[in-house]
């Protein structure tokens, strides 16, 4: 004989699902925040990757360090005066420390895209502009909701590079004048703590000194 189900074990199944779902969907709501965190801590290994495959010491360039890859926040009206991020190597002209836009690193996903999520100087840069080739999700405001970053502990300012060996440095590369000279280097020795907020709450993101190794805090 062919068993079957009847209507009232079929009634069953779907209350049993309807209380799973209400007891399990709130516990994989997105959050936003946390999204921007893991991105975030993902960009930052991607710049000490590209910092330890390219060096950028040439025995002829006495200002070779001040181009070794870096990320930099800002919240510029190219970024539609949200927090953003863009990962570059200071490599143009004198190295003045501002994002050109031959200097921008390559989304690894989509090479014809920019790494940054608006920074002014040139129409492909700025998320405002029709002409921005950037990528929305390095806006933190706009895409996550971030309305702050602030880097504090063994770091400050809003930059963050690598050297060839893939440790932090904190600041802007161009304002040193040898690339570990007394006074002006920039070698992280404590942990570098870059707080993201909401507005009403903090996911911190740390980067080891020496190492460069970044985890997250929830």
């Amino acid at each position: 004989m062919k068993k079957a189900f009847t209507m009232l074990e079929l009634i069953f199944v779907i209350i049993v699902i309807g209380i799973l779902a209400t007891i399990i969907l709130p516990g994989t709501k997105r959050n936003p925040l946390q999204e921007a965190a893991v991105q975030l801590q993902s960009h930052i290994r991607y710049v000490q990757h590209l910092a330890l495959l390219d060096d950028k010491y040439g025995a002829k360039d006495v200002n070779w360090y001040k181009k070794r890859w870096q990320i930099v926040f800002s919240s510029s009206a190219a970024a539609n005066n949200q927090v953003a991020y863009t990962i570059f190597s200071d490599t143009a002209g004198s190295s003045t420390g501002n994002v050109n836009t031959s200097e921008v690193a390559r989304n690894p996903e989509n090479s014809s895209q920019y790494m940054t999520g608006g920074y002014s100087g040139a129409n492909a840069l700025d998320i405002t502009h029709s002409s921005f080739n950037g990528m929305k999700k390095l806006n933190l405001g706009m895409s996550y909701g971030v309305n702050s970053v602030n880097l504090n502990g063994g770091c400050s300012n809003s930059r963050i590079a690598f050297d060839y060996l893939g440790r932090p440095l904190q600041g802007d590369q161009n304002t040193m004048t040898g690339a570990y000279s007394a006074g002006t280097q920039r070698l992280i020795t404590a942990d570098c703590n870059i707080t993201l907020s909401d507005g009403n709450n903090n996911v911190v993101l740390t980067i080891k000194s020496e190492t460069g190794y970044t985890s997250i805090t929830f």
